[in-house]
């Protein structure tokens, strides 16, 4: 299965200013991140942030904030190492719309209704990036899978204080059914063709 630019959503996972220091690769990792929520606005992919205990572990990086904010997303601060309890899972799959009548739909005879509004889906494809890969983006990708997301993690954009923990947290996110992808699997993915009207645009963040 391929990713599907119209059905993705981007989760950018604690990119925190007191942490990203002591993380394995920081500078790339930060620098995928960011290429990955530009190329997202690109798209109109929806992306979203998360900030654990912001009050200690700081704000998400200026330059990650920033991505963030320009495709129109929100980040979200959390106290649970899994965004999913702290509300992700709400902000992902949005409420579905009641049928809607009119006011006075039910004393219409049954030929002279509308039609019920068709129930908004969302988007079920969860690209997801982030620190620690072993804490806050495992915890975090396996509850989405849990609510039964498809969940595909960016291996190049995730990052652990140590390079163990990070291909540990791989491991078990890849035995529980989660797809490991790389920045430049989304980028070729979401655009399917050469001839995609965007293809100029993405060129400078894939090279």
């Amino acid at each position: 299965m391929l990713l599907d630019a119209d059905d993705s959503q981007l989760v950018l996972v604690d990119y925190q200013a007191r942490l990203m220091p002591v993380i394995f690769e920081q500078e790339l990792v930060v620098a995928n991140a960011v290429r990955l929520a530009r190329m997202a606005r690109l798209l109109d992919v929806p992306v979203w942030g998360t900030a654990q205990n912001p009050e200690k572990l700081g704000q998400n990086l200026p330059e990650v904030q920033a991505a963030i904010d320009s495709a129109g997303g929100k980040t979200l601060a959390k106290m649970h190492f899994s965004a999913a309890s702290d509300g992700l899972v709400e902000w992902l799959r949005p409420p579905v719309r009641k049928p809607t009548q009119g006011g006075n739909a039910r004393s219409l005879p049954k030929h002279m209704q509308k039609p019920p509004e068709p129930q908004e889906e969302g988007r079920s494809m969860i690209v997801i990036a982030g620190c620690e890969a072993h804490v806050c983006l495992l915890q975090t990708a396996l509850e989405l899978l849990e609510q039964e997301f498809d969940v595909w993690v960016v291996t190049d954009a995730c990052s652990s204080r140590s390079e163990r923990s990070r291909d540990a947290a791989f491991d078990r996110l890849a035995g529980n059914g989660a797809e490991l992808v790389t920045t430049e699997m989304v980028a070729f993915e979401w655009l399917r063709t050469a001839e995609h009207e965007l293809f100029r645009e993405f060129l400078p963040l894939i090279k």
